[in-house]
């Protein structure tokens, strides 16, 4: 069965990616935008995030929230807009697949210290890393909603190769055994957030936050 995707904040950088890797597979896809389509989707609907409703996204299979923000007055809205999104969503069977952030990633096994905490984290992304935390601790807080929260990479790379390869780890952060190195293209992340949202259920990361990296 075609499974019919919905990609929240479709215009981003990853948004874009996502529809198009949908688009390239044949498969169903709608961008939600807030003001002219700038995807390859063949349909769209253009409404702000947080004036969705439970009519708007009914229907749909998957529902990938690319939502973004970075500045300092708009960082709260990573869990204003999860959670407005979870709430309508919330007692349905549509998949809610969040694009995360590789800092609240943890690394120790007793998962006690974050990424973010570690010396040498930038302190220019401290403040994203933690916001993007705080809504994924505040998501895993839900069992109304069947979510997976997909944290990228370390070097997160806007305009690297689509090499079609990703290896997918899950809560704790890692690297690559043969560069020693955290990373993965805007382009390969797409291809591992449509393979999750197109996953057989024995094989779907429900209520669970994995990463990708190369």
């Amino acid at each position: 069965m075609t499974k019919r995707i919905a990609v929240v904040a479709a215009n981003g950088k990853s948004g874009r990616l996502i529809v198009k890797e949908t688009v390239d597979r044949g498969l169903d896809v709608t961008a939600i935008v807030r003001a002219e389509n700038k995807t390859v989707a063949p349909h769209a609907l253009t409404k702000d995030l947080f004036d969705l409703t439970a009519a708007d996204l009914a229907g749909f299979d998957v529902v990938v929230d690319a939502f973004g923000a970075w500045t300092p007055e708009t960082l709260p809205q990573h869990s204003t807009s999860l959670k407005h999104l979870a709430d309508i969503l919330s007692g349905t069977d549509t998949r809610l697949i969040v694009v995360g952030g590789a800092g609240s990633l943890y690394v120790d096994p007793e998962h006690t210290t974050q990424l973010y905490d570690t010396d040498g984290f930038p302190d220019e992304y401290k403040p994203l890393a933690k916001a993007q935390g705080k809504a994924l601790a505040e998501l895993r807080d839900r069992s109304d909603v069947k979510w997976t929260f997909v944290s990228p990479a370390a070097d997160f790379q806007a305009g690297g190769p689509r090499t079609g390869r990703y290896a997918l780890t899950g809560e704790e952060f890692s690297v690559n055994e043969t560069t020693s190195e955290s990373a993965i293209s805007y382009a390969d992340y797409a291809i591992a957030i449509v393979d999750e949202a197109v996953a057989e259920p024995a094989a779907a990361h429900v209520n669970e936050r994995i990463s990708v990296r190369w």
